[in-house]
């Protein structure tokens, strides 16, 4: 099975109307084709990802090359796990979680897009939970982070209900123009502190290594024997 090649495939995270994992050839496919149908209104604007240029087919062939690159380039010091989100087994958009040398940092990057036809009803809120789940409690995150144009109201809602607060601003060009997003940050504290949907994740033991993080807990096994022989 492929799960016992690549651990990451056995990763399962589920809320109350949600299952979060990597997507299968097939269902990769459908899931492009969610994006093809738009993940916004074509007179916005919110991503600096062009997702309202070229044709519904150039849009999903984006999302194949995104996630393919995304688990080719896979290493335990940088890592970008985008998984795809289901409801009833029907694919409704993506969440990802990506990260540079975790295993010193312990901080992360979130990032979402959801079908236009799903948003709206609390699903974006729900994958986000259940990705700082497995961020804060399963994996040991101090930190998450994404950024958000200051006109992305409901993308900025989703964040500000799970408790994000404002961390800076950054300026990235778009079509010759300079735009600004807000920095927002999580700690672990914080996400403890606030209340959020219920989350089980299954899978998680199996791809620590992947994560950068195999290593270290057997570094910590290895000390906490030592000093215990004394």
């Amino acid at each position: 099975m492929i799960e016992e090649l690549w651990p990451q495939f056995g990763l399962v995270l589920a809320t109350p109307r949600l299952k979060l994992r990597l997507p299968r050839e097939d269902e990769l496919a459908a899931l492009a084709q969610v994006a093809g149908r738009g993940v916004h209104a074509p007179d916005e604007r919110p991503f600096l990802t062009p997702w309202t240029e070229g044709t519904p087919l150039d849009r999903a062939r984006s999302v194949l090359r995104g996630h393919w690159e995304d688990l080719s380039s896979w290493e335990p010091d940088d890592w970008c796990l985008g998984l795809g989100v289901f409801r009833d087994g029907t694919p409704i958009g993506t969440v990802s979680l990506r990260a540079r040398d975790f295993a010193v940092t312990r901080q992360v990057t979130t990032s979402s897009w959801l079908g236009l036809e799903f948003q709206g009803q609390g699903y974006g809120t729900e994958a986000r939970a259940a990705l700082l789940t497995l961020a804060f409690d399963h994996l040991g995150a101090t930190a998450a982070r994404t950024e958000v144009f200051q006109d992305n109201h409901a993308s900025q809602g989703v964040s500000r209900k799970l408790g994000y607060v404002a961390d800076g601003i950054s300026v990235d060009a778009r079509d010759g123009e300079a735009l600004v997003s807000d920095r927002l940050r999580l700690t672990r504290e914080r996400w403890a502190q606030n209340r959020h949907p219920a989350v089980t994740v299954g899978g998680v033991e199996r791809c620590l290594e992947a994560f950068g993080l195999e290593a270290v807990r057997e570094s910590s096994l290895a000390i906490l024997s030592a000093l215990g022989s004394h």
